[in-house]
């Protein structure tokens, strides 16, 4: 392992992290009273799926090439998908007569261990197609790439979801909404990004 290696891992998981990093801050906007527990649940989560794709992508090139060639296709929808389907939710939950009132405590219920396990698929489910940059990594080497990109997204999705709760307490009564707003502009991103560059 050289520094080389290191320097790539490391700007290759700051690139991967950008999503999930977004999402933690929609996180942190809707829940701006999180505990530093929670946060390191969301930040662990993100970390341990964007840990878990590329080896997954690196175990697909090197055993079943042709079932990851014909799944590579779908990954900008079903990023597109999940996330329009948790965003979507969260925009009509902050638009429907009867919503909490603005700076209310119960104006978010919180993140769910269902939505948080959607969010980490789909901000990762890119990362799959990393397999193919780094398959002619030994499967120690891949680990230890993928090791790298899990420490990478776990400091930034702390940072993220912190400076969301700042804002979070300033934007209060809009917060669900903006939250909302933010997870359905990052599927559409990784769907424009994935179908048309």
């Amino acid at each position: 392992m050289n520094f080389l290696f290191v320097l790539n891992s490391l700007l290759l998981g700051v690139g991967l992290a950008m999503d999930a990093f977004s999402v933690s801050l929609a996180n942190g906007l809707a829940e701006p009273h999180m505990k530093k527990r929670k946060i390191a649940l969301i930040a662990g989560t993100f970390a341990f799926f964007q840990a878990l794709m590329p080896m997954v992508g690196w175990f697909f090139v090197h055993n079943l090439v042709e079932v990851f060639s014909w799944l590579s296709p779908a990954i900008p929808y079903c990023a597109l998908a999940l996330l329009l389907f948790i965003g979507g939710k969260m925009i009509l939950d902050a638009l429907k007569p009867g919503a909490p009132e603005e700076g209310s405590e119960k104006e978010y219920a919180g993140l769910s261990a269902l939505t948080l396990l959607i969010q980490g698929v789909a901000t990762s489910i890119d990362a799959l197609s990393v397999g193919f940059t780094i398959e002619e990594y030994s499967w120690d080497l891949a680990l230890a790439a993928s090791l790298i990109i899990a420490a990478v997204t776990f400091i930034i999705c702390v940072g993220g979801v912190y400076i969301g709760r700042k804002f979070g307490t300033k934007f209060s009564g809009k917060a669900t909404l903006i939250g909302g707003v933010i997870l359905v502009l990052i599927g559409l991103e990784i769907f424009i990004k994935g179908i048309f560059f």
